[in-house]
C-alpha cells in the first residue's frame, strides 16, 4: 500500500475556522481532491484511517470537522468502540448539533473546503469529488447540487434522511447537480426506507445524472464506521471497492 502523509490544518470558512483533516501520497505531487464528509462521531482516528486508505489509491483526501461551530474535534469523548445502546447520552449531544446544521450552512462552509482543497499544493487541477458516511452523505448531497461541474462525483453510505419534508429534503438538491453519484444503503437502516430510496431514485433520474444505488443485504446503518458496533466487514469492502472505481470513472477518465 502507497505511504501516506497526513496533517491537521485550519480553514477559514465566513463563519469561522474549521479544523481538518488533510491526507495524500508522501512523497510530493499532485493529485485528485476528495471532500469527505464525516459521520455523526466526528473527525476520529478510524475516520481518519478510512481517509488514509483512500489517499493511498492517489487522492488528496480532506475531512472537515463540519461542527467546527462547536469546538474543535475530538468534540465527544468517544470509547474505542461506540455502541450507542451501551452510550445513548451520545445522541444528547449530537442531535442539536446536527439540527443547527441547516443546508444553507452546509453549503457555505463547502465552498471554503473546496476553495482550501483546490489550492492546496497537493492537489491536482481539476473537479473534485465528494463522499459521506451517515449525515455526511446528505452534506455530499448538498454539496453536489450547488457546485456543479465543480463536483465530478459525490457518494453517500448508510445515509438516512434522504428524503424528508420540506423545501431542504436533500433528494430536492439533486436537481442541479451535474456530478456522477452512487449511494450503497443499508437495508437494516430505519432512518431509509424502500419507499425514500424509491423517491431518491426518482429524483436523481429525472435530473439526469448518471447514478446508481445499491442496498447491502444484512447491513446496518454505520456499516463503514470499524469503530462501531454496526461495522460490518463485508459491507465495508464492497463499499471501499465502489467508492475507488467511482473515483478512477470522474477524477482519472
Amino acid at each position: 500500500m502507497t505511504a501516506v502523509q497526513g496533517q491537521t490544518v485550519e480553514i477559514t470558512t465566513p463563519d469561522g475556522v474549521a479544523d481538518a483533516y488533510v491526507t495524500y501520497p508522501a512523497g510530493g505531487g499532485r493529485y485528485p481532491g476528495v471532500l469527505l464528509y464525516m459521520d455523526a462521531f466526528g473527525l476520529r482516528p478510524s475516520l481518519r484511517a478510512l481517509a488514509d486508505d483512500v489517499a493511498a489509491a492517489g487522492y488528496t483526501v480532506l475531512v472537515p470537522n463540519v461542527f467546527y461551530r462547536h469546538g474543535r474535534a475530538p468534540l465527544l469523548e468517544l470509547p474505542d468502540f461506540i455502541d450507542t445502546q451501551e452510550r445513548p447520552d451520545l445522541f444528547a449531544t449530537i442531535v442539536p448539533m446536527l439540527r443547527e446544521l441547516t443546508p444553507d450552512l452546509v453549503v457555505r462552509d463547502a465552498g471554503a473546503y473546496l476553495d482550501w482543497l483546490t489550492a492546496f499544493e497537493h492537489t491536482a487541477d481539476g473537479p473534485i469529488a465528494t463522499a459521506g458516511y451517515c449525515m455526511g452523505g446528505r452534506l455530499a448531497v448538498y454539496t453536489a447540487g450547488a457546485f456543479g461541474d465543480r463536483i465530478a462525483a459525490a457518494a453517500g453510505f448508510h445515509t438516512g434522511g434522504l428524503v424528508v419534508d420540506g423545501p431542504d429534503s436533500p433528494h430536492l438538491a439533486v436537481e442541479k447537480a451535474t456530478a456522477e453519484m452512487y449511494f450503497g444503503h443499508a437495508d437494516q437502516d430505519r432512518s431509509l426506507t424502500p419507499e425514500q430510496i424509491e423517491t431518491f431514485d426518482k429524483a436523481l433520474a429525472a435530473a439526469g445524472v448518471r447514478y446508481r444505488t445499491e442496498v447491502y443485504p444484512g447491513a446496518h446503518h454505520g456499516y463503514t464506521q470499524a469503530d462501531t458496533a454496526h461495522y460490518d466487514r463485508e459491507a465495508d469492502e464492497r463499499h471501499r471497492r465502489e467508492l475507488l472505481a467511482l473515483l478512477d470513472r470522474t477524477l482519472r477518465g
